[in-house]
């Protein structure tokens, strides 16, 4: 019986693992003002490595901006704090540099809650595109 008991509870185990240490996916975010209006909008597709650093293709905005036309690219980096009950947690950044126009750098540091990502922004660079409010990104 204690065996039986022992080997159950070792599936049970196996079974509740859950293999999202990481925050592989597609993602939208939404940038706020600091009146919580709206600004930017975009979609990635982020695959985390081994070093900690993100790979972030796909990178797609979906708001008109002067500050971001084309040929954006996007680097960034996560921590993870935990992984408890399946539940990611950790330390999130991304920086976009503006291809056409060039010259526009947006900043995000956040923390990964699960499927979620949440934080702050500040877009810096050419006239007309300076600003700085909160972000949420949510996993397509």
């Amino acid at each position: 019986m204690g065996i039986a008991l022992a080997v159950g509870l070792i599936l049970v185990g196996c079974g509740s693992s859950n293999n999202s240490q990481n925050i592989n996916g597609n993602w939208t975010a939404t940038l706020m003002d600091a009146n919580s209006n709206p600004t930017l909008s975009f979609s990635a597709s982020i695959t985390q490595m081994s070093n900690g650093s993100l790979s972030i293709t796909n990178l797609h905005f979906s708001t008109n901006s002067p500050c971001f036309v084309s040929g954006e690219t996007a680097t960034g980096s996560f921590s993870l704090g935990g992984n408890f009950n399946g539940n990611v947690s950790g330390s999130f950044g991304m920086n976009v540099q503006s291809g056409s126009p060039g010259g526009n750098t947006l900043a995000m540091n956040g923390t990964v809650t699960g499927s979620a990502i949440a934080g702050n922004w500040n877009l810096s660079g050419s006239s007309g595109c300076a600003g700085s409010g909160h972000f949420t990104m949510t996993r397509m």
